[in-house]
Parts: structure tokens; C-alpha cells; sequence
């Protein structure tokens, strides 16, 4: 696995703030919250031109792919696509937030209430994403 630069980590952490903020009143107000959860977004690896990885908030876990180019072109927020991973297909959803940002986000989870805390979302999070980056095939393709 590519290690990230220094500048990708700073706008992953920028990202998740931009996330959380944007979502805060639904993380505050919705009863199928985990209060115990915040917004982190881990694992991101370089896949294609993009970063998949995993987000972690207080309502769900979902697939994420950021782009990696500032310049891609921006789809439509609600645009839905089939993405092809190493594990097989899945489908992911346009997201925009504010400052421009934008991620495509495929939701795994919707009932956060098991987790007790942030290190066992992480750990079905990191369990999660190398079960999808890994190739049941062994050939793992990029694309």
C-alpha cells in the first residue's frame, strides 16, 4: 500500500471537519446516533486517480472514494455510479459539502449503536476496507 503525502493527510482531516460540520444538526438530532462516535474518515489508499477509505460517523460507516485531482470533473450531487473494486462492484453516491469539496460515499452501515467506542468502529472500519481492496481473485485492478 502507497503511503500518503503529508499534504493528503492535512485535507482528510479538513475533510472529515467539513463533513462533520455539514451533518452536525442530523449527528445532534437523529435517535439512531452513537453519541460515543464523531466523524473520521481512515485507511485511505490511493486507487486510481482517487483515495478510497472508510468514514466513520455517528449514524453510519460507508465506502468513501476522494478524489485525489483538485481538477476532476464534479459530478452532480446525488449522481450515483457502480465503482469496481478488488472485491467486486459497489454503488456509490455523489456527496457534495461546502468549500467546493465533494466525495462519492457508499453506505455499509446504518446502526452504529454496537460500537462502545471510536477503536471498534476503527477496527470494523480497517477490517472492512481490507476486505474490499482485497481481490477474492488475487488480481487486483485498478480503475
Amino acid at each position: 500500500m502507497q503511503a500518503l503525502s503529508q499534504s493528503q493527510y492535512e485535507e482528510l482531516r479538513e475533510l472529515s471537519r467539513c463533513y462533520y460540520r455539514h451533518h452536525l444538526s442530523a449527528f445532534k438530532h437523529s435517535a439512531h446516533r452513537n453519541s460515543r462516535l464523531s466523524v473520521d474518515l481512515l485507511c485511505c489508499q490511493p486507487w486510481g486517480d482517487e483515495l478510497c477509505g472508510a468514514l466513520i460517523t455517528p449514524l453510519a460507516l460507508s465506502l468513501v472514494l476522494i478524489p485525489a485531482t483538485p481538477h476532476r470533473v464534479v459530478p452532480a450531487d446525488g449522481e450515483q455510479r457502480l465503482k469496481r473494486l478488488p472485491d467486486g462492484e459497489y454503488p456509490f453516491v455523489a456527496e457534495h459539502l461546502p468549500d467546493g469539496r465533494w466525495l462519492w460515499r457508499c453506505q455499509l452501515l446504518d446502526d452504529m449503536h454496537e460500537f462502545d467506542g471510536v477503536e471498534d468502529a476503527n477496527r470494523l472500519a480497517q477490517y472492512l476496507l481490507q476486505r474490499v481492496m482485497t481481490s477474492s481473485t488475487g488480481a487486483d485492478h485498478q480503475g
